[in-house]
């Protein structure tokens, strides 16, 4: 009986040492890891829109050459140059999906496309991920929507090669794409 106490009082006391020091560290990094998201969506955004730094430098660029501009529940980023970008997510195939996509002026034609979180299928649906891939997106054109075809086949302004062997997760991406350009385009028009 002394034996089951002890044990007892140690759990409860080691439960409670271990959950305090987790709580502490929680809070003493919850402003780094605060500042570290705002680093990557500042310089996800900025990649987005073409627009050159340095690692060290991400918010002084962010603040001098992009603008935040918030339309109904929509955030846009507005360039100097006058492209804007927006984040998108969405479920893909096995998991979300989340990116930022940045159009032109003419706010047709994307200038490029950025993804920043995806959980598809490692060396297949994950290469919408893939820079190489996402070159493909560059000057095609979002309206009236975007169209994925089979690889090697597209040539309309409007068409992206979908990737081989991932046709779920291109269909995931095209869906995505097209719904989240067709929301935030109506809220900024709107």
């Amino acid at each position: 009986m002394k034996n089951a106490i002890r044990v007892i009082i140690f759990v409860i006391l080691m439960g409670s040492i271990s959950g305090g020091l987790l709580l502490g560290i929680n809070l003493s990094t919850a402003y780094l890891i605060a500042k570290n998201d705002e680093l990557k969506l500042k310089s996800s955004i900025l990649a987005a829109l073409e627009i050159a730094y340095a690692k060290d430098s991400v918010i002084k660029i962010f603040d001098a050459q992009v603008k935040t501009v918030n339309k109904d529940i929509y955030t846009f980023y507005s360039a100097v140059d006058g492209g804007i970008a927006f984040e998108f997510h969405g479920p893909g195939l096995w998991g979300p999906i989340s990116g930022i996509i940045s159009l032109e002026k003419d706010l047709k034609t994307i200038r490029k496309i950025k993804i920043t979180y995806q959980e598809e299928t490692p060396g297949l649906g994950s290469r919408i991920g893939d820079q190489d891939y996402l070159k493909n997106f560059k000057n095609k054109e979002v309206l009236p929507k975007l169209v994925f075809v089979a690889e090697g086949t597209s040539r309309q302004k409007n068409e992206v090669d979908a990737i081989t062997g991932a046709t779920g997760s291109s269909r995931a991406l095209e869906k995505l794409i097209n719904e989240n350009v067709q929301k935030y385009l109506s809220a900024l028009k709107g």
